[in-house]
């Protein structure tokens, strides 16, 4: 790893349908970017943790706390696209797309992410997967399913069921949105055309494996929730009481 320079960067965008200001909520004292930020932070194979940003405040509270951050354009299509406007100019070889929503990131992950994919030969970005234990997310269509090969390279995504359970299927895996890319193709990846399953599924890393790229599927244990409502962040807020008593 000592030839490896490798940047974790998380997009925060203001706006939301859902849950506008999202980044800047507060959890138990601290925003939830902030929070983020600092999980990331712990990862011991992380050299630079940068927040790719597109609005003032999210960029001015960052300062505030001594976190680093980057302005991007509003009008950018795609987390992984902040990602590559923040970094396109800096030297590493890897960068970690990190979600802002998710304060309850396990550290390891990343680190196990960056690992597989510096040990991979023929894989461009590698990705994390969990086992489903709860049976009703089999059918959410908001909780992605994957397959892979032998060797843990994905084989398709999917917010249907997969595989269909013709026979008896006794394993169902998710994918959890968080990915280390090459910088090579990095670049090549924001300059892709959307794919016809991309656009099907509304999952950009089908782009990936539509033309023709591997993805290497690292399977962890932990549980991840993302903040996508006031719901769920009332959800984060207890556990990380929990933890913090």
């Amino acid at each position: 790893m000592n030839n490896f320079r490798v940047i974790g960067v998380i997009p925060a965008r203001y706006s939301s349908t859902r849950f506008p200001g999202k980044p800047l909520a507060e959890i138990n004292g601290k925003s939830m970017i902030v929070r983020v930020v600092e999980q990331a932070e712990k990862c011991r194979l992380l050299d630079d943790v940068i927040v790719a940003t597109d609005h003032e405040r999210i960029f001015e509270h960052l300062k505030l706390n001594n976190k680093q951050a980057v302005m991007t354009g509003t009008e950018i299509r795609t987390g992984t696209d902040r990602c590559y406007e923040a970094i396109k100019n800096l030297d590493f070889d890897i960068a970690v797309n990190i979600q802002g929503d998710e304060p309850l990131l396990n550290p390891g992950t990343i680190d196990s992410l960056i690992d597989a994919l510096v040990r991979s030969e023929n894989e461009v970005c590698s990705t994390p997967v969990k086992l489903i234990e709860d049976p009703l997310e089999i059918d959410n269509a908001n909780v992605v399913k994957v397959v892979f090969d032998a060797y843990h390279s994905a084989l398709y995504f999917s917010r249907s069921r997969i595989p269909y359970n013709r026979k008896e299927c006794d394993k169902y895996y998710k994918h959890i949105g968080l990915y280390a890319y090459r910088k090579d193709f990095l670049k090549t990846f924001v300059g892709l055309e959307s794919t016809s399953l991309e656009k099907s599924e509304s999952l950009e890393q089908l782009r990936i494996l539509e033309n023709g790229y591997k993805i290497k599927c690292v399977e962890v244990l932990d549980e991840t929730i993302g903040v996508d409502t006031p719901d769920d962040l009332e959800k984060v807020k207890k556990i990380i009481s929990n933890r913090e008593k």
